[in-house]
C-alpha cells in the first residue's frame, strides 16, 4: 500500500516567474545550497519557456533519521529526484520520480504549475511505495510525511527568491 503527498503552494507572481523559480538553474543551486543536506547537487539541468528537465541530489544525515530507518539502512541517505516540466495551456504539468538509496521502492508525483486568480498556484499530488515487508507501511508514512515538509521548505525558498529578483 502506498502512502499519499500533497501539496499546495499559492504565489503573488506570474506563471513565467514561479515556474523560473521552481525549475531555473541557478534557483534549484541555491535552494540546494540552502536546503539540500549534506552533498547535495544538480546532477543535470536543461531548461526553456516550453518545459525543463533536471536531476538533483539531496542528502539525510544518518542522526536525522529515525531509528527504524537507522537499523535498515545505516549511514546517510541521499535521495535522488529526476523532474520533468512540459508547457501547457497557460501552465505547466510536471512529473517526478525519486528514490532513496538502499530503500527498495520508489516516490512518484505529478506537479501542476497555472495561474489563478492574481498568481499562481503550485499543485504536487504523489505516492510513496516502499518495498520492505512488516515495517514498508511504516516508512512510506515517515517519507511522505518528510515529503511533505520539504515541498513546503521549498515553496518557501521560492516566494523568498521570487521576493529578492
Amino acid at each position: 500500500m502506498a502512502s499519499r503527498i500533497e501539496h499546495r503552494a499559492e504565489y503573488a507572481y506570474g506563471v513565467s516567474e514561479v515556474f523560473h523559480a521552481e525549475t531555473g538553474e541557478e534557483a534549484l543551486n541555491a535552494r540546494l545550497a540552502e536546503i539540500g543536506g549534506k552533498n547535495s547537487a544538480l546532477l543535470s539541468h536543461s531548461a526553456d519557456d516550453n518545459g525543463a528537465r533536471y536531476k538533483l541530489r539531496q542528502g539525510i544525515e544518518a542522526e536525522k533519521l529515525p531509528q527504524i530507518v537507522r537499523k535498515l539502512q545505516p549511514g546517510d541517505l541521499y535521495v535522488d529526484r529526476e523532474h520533468t516540466f512540459t508547457r501547457s495551456g497557460d501552465g505547466y504539468t510536471g512529473t517526478a520520480r525519486a528514490t532513496v538509496s538502499g530503500m527498495p521502492g520508489e516516490i512518484t508525483a505529478r506537479t501542476e504549475i497555472r495561474p489563478t486568480g492574481d498568481g499562481t498556484v503550485v499543485e504536487t499530488h504523489g505516492e510513496v511505495k516502499v518495498k520492505i515487508p512488516l515495517v514498508g507501511g511504516k516508512l512510506e508514512s515517515f517519507v511522505a510525511g518528510e515529503l511533505t515538509k520539504l515541498l513546503a521548505r521549498e515553496a518557501q525558498f521560492s516566494r523568498e527568491w521570487l521576493a529578492r529578483a
